[in-house]
This record gives structure tokens, C-alpha cells and sequence, in this order.
């Protein structure tokens, strides 16, 4: 069984290079640490800007983090984006607790509407995930991170339930294609997404059963979106638009326009990392002790973390472009 195992995972390695079928919407559940930060709207923008262009399917918005306005934040882009009906996850165990220190979700959900008004009309994040992926073709989906593990963590150690007879481990094995996760600094760092919670982190990168494709720190950083956004005056009432033209100017650091981690984690998940990045396989380990990742070089590793192909200014233009993306199109 051991080698039958290593075998499936060294078939769909091999096929990573065209995980983005033409002619093919790739099926996504995007987990984000919504609120805290704002390249998680930027991030959301695009997919369904992929998803209007029949490049991906959103099956499930899932936070992995909690404050109050969390679950009527994801509910106003997917009605503003025309897909009030994806289903919104929140944890309903332990999270990280983050606040919005910013406060632009206060501003959105006031000004925009949105099915969902309280985190307690939200279903249960690892329960939304064992009924979606239930309900999919065998090695379709693709999960994107661009926060905390904790929902993974939590859905690998489930068993059998009425959605499925599948432990948790067994179900991501069956249906997930790959995990795209924005997590970690390469070949070694502190990453905030990791060590916010790192008995998730540590567990997931351990045991996840699929490829994983990593996005690591050093890349986003220098990719910075938003500011030709905001200068658009033709975009009016998006609260995509108003996120960024709040937050950008609170914050020094993004006089430039926000680093955009996030966003090319739900670049590669659709699109590949062709043309934008090489791949470096491998296995990452996080520390138990404070969470810092380190990386060990291996050609059957399960793990993959990109490295710059084309110039940051040429990936900027892209996501600054779908982050343009108006509304319309598939609901």
C-alpha cells in the first residue's frame, strides 16, 4: 500500500506543470485569514475574475481565522462578485483571533450588501469542507491557503460522518488534486501564516497526502497591487476598490501599492506557475518549537516552493489587471 501511495503522489506530480487545463475551470475552496489584512480581498478579486472567465470554480469561501464581521466580509464579495450562494465557512473550534485593525470591513459591510450578517450563520469550516469535497470527482480539487492551517488540521483528523465514510486523511486523498498554500519563507524563515498556528502548520505539512505548492514570503513581497485600483475612475461602488483606497494609505509600507502574497498563491492555483515561476521540490519542516520553516532539498519530496522566473513587475501587471475585473459573466 505504501509504494501504491507513492506512486499516485508521483503521477500527480507529474502532472503539476498543466494543473491549469485549458478549457477547464478549476474546482477551488479558498481558506483565507480574511480581515486582518487586505491582500486576502485582492486575492478573492482575482479568483473570481478566473472563475467569470471559466478558469475556476469556487466551491467554498472558508476563513480560517475569527472576528465578527468575518463571515459578512466574505459574503459581501461573493454577492458583489454575483455568487451569493457560495457557501461561507468559519471555524467552530479553536482559531487564531485576529482583529481588523484597520477597520475596512466595518466600512464594506455597511456599504454593500450581503446574505450573511453573523459569524453564527456560517456553517462549520472542516464540516463545509467534508460535504464539498464529498460531493466532487476524485482528484478534482484544488484547496488554496493564504492564511492560517488551521482547517486543514482539523480536517485531516476527522472520521466518518453523513457527508462521507472517509476519515478526513482519506477524503483529501481521494478528491484533492493539489494544496496551494502562500505559507512559509524560503529556504528558511519566520512566516506569519505558519507560526500564528504552528501545531496546524507543523501537522499539515507533515501528513498532507497531495502535492503541495508553497508560495513562499520572498514572493509576494515584492509584488506590489492596488494603486492603479484606486486610480481608476471608471470602477465605482466596489468594495474591492474601497479596501484598497482605505487601507494603502495607513499604512507606509504600501506607498507603492499592498505586497501581494496572497494573490499569487490564487495565480498558480488556476493558471500554473508557468510562466511565472520554477518550481523547487523538496520537503518543508516547521519547527514545534516556534514555528520557523527550513527546507530540505528532495527529488520525490511532496513539497514545492516557487522561485522567480519572470520579473515581479511583469506578475504585478497581471494581478493588478484581474484585480480590475468587474462582476458579470458565469454565476
Amino acid at each position: 500500500m505504501k509504494y501504491v501511495s507513492l506512486l499516485i503522489l508521483a503521477i500527480a506530480v507529474a502532472v503539476l506543470p498543466s494543473l491549469a487545463q485549458k478549457n477547464k475551470a478549476v474546482p477551488v475552496i479558498f481558506d483565507s485569514d480574511m480581515g486582518p489584512d487586505y491582500d486576502d480581498v485582492g486575492a478573492i478579486a482575482i479568483l473570481n475574475a478566473f472563475a467569470d472567465k471559466g478558469e475556476a470554480k469556487i466551491l467554498a469561501t472558508i476563513a480560517s481565522c475569527i472576528h465578527p464581521n468575518v463571515a459578512a466580509t466574505f459574503s459581501v464579495f461573493n454577492t458583489y462578485f454575483k455568487r451569493p450562494g457560495i457557501p461561507v465557512g468559519i471555524p467552530k473550534g479553536y482559531t487564531v483571533n485576529m482583529s481588523d485593525r484597520q477597520h475596512w470591513t466595518d466600512s464594506i459591510i455597511t456599504a454593500y450588501p450581503h446574505a450573511l450578517a453573523t459569524n453564527a450563520a456560517a456553517e462549520d469550516a472542516v464540516k463545509l469542507y467534508r460535504r464539498t469535497l464529498a460531493a466532487q470527482p476524485d482528484g478534482s480539487v484544488t484547496i488554496v491557503t493564504v492564511g492560517f492551517l488551521t482547517n486543514l488540521y482539523e480536517l485531516l483528523r476527522t472520521g466518518a460522518d453523513e457527508y462521507s465514510p472517509l476519515s478526513g486523511m482519506q477524503l483529501v486523498k481521494q478528491k484533492v488534486k493539489q494544496l496551494v498554500s502562500m505559507a512559509g519563507a524560503f529556504p528558511s524563515g519566520f512566516e506569519f501564516n505558519v507560526i500564528k498556528h504552528k501545531e496546524a502548520s507543523k501537522y499539515v505539512f507533515d501528513h498532507w497526502p497531495t502535492p503541495v505548492i508553497l508560495s513562499g514570503f520572498e514572493i509576494g513581497k515584492k509584488i506590489k497591487t492596488g494603486l492603479p485600483l484606486v486610480a481608476n475612475a471608471s470602477i465605482r461602488h466596489s468594495p474591492v476598490k474601497d479596501v484598497f483606497r482605505i487601507s494603502i494609505p495607513l499604512d507606509p509600507n504600501d506607498a507603492e501599492g499592498r505586497m501581494s502574497w496572497d494573490e499569487t498563491a490564487v495565480l498558480v492555483a488556476v493558471r500554473g506557475y508557468a510562466p511565472f515561476y520554477t518550481l523547487q521540490r523538496g520537503r518543508m519542516v516547521v519547527s514545534e518549537t516556534d514555528g520557523f520553516n527550513t527546507w530540505i532539498d528532495d527529488d520525490s519530496g511532496p513539497h514545492f516552493y516557487l522561485v522567480e522566473k519572470l520579473p515581479p513587475a511583469n506578475v504585478q501587471k497581471v494581478i493588478n489587471d484581474l484585480m480590475m475585473h468587474q462582476p458579470g459573466g458565469r454565476k
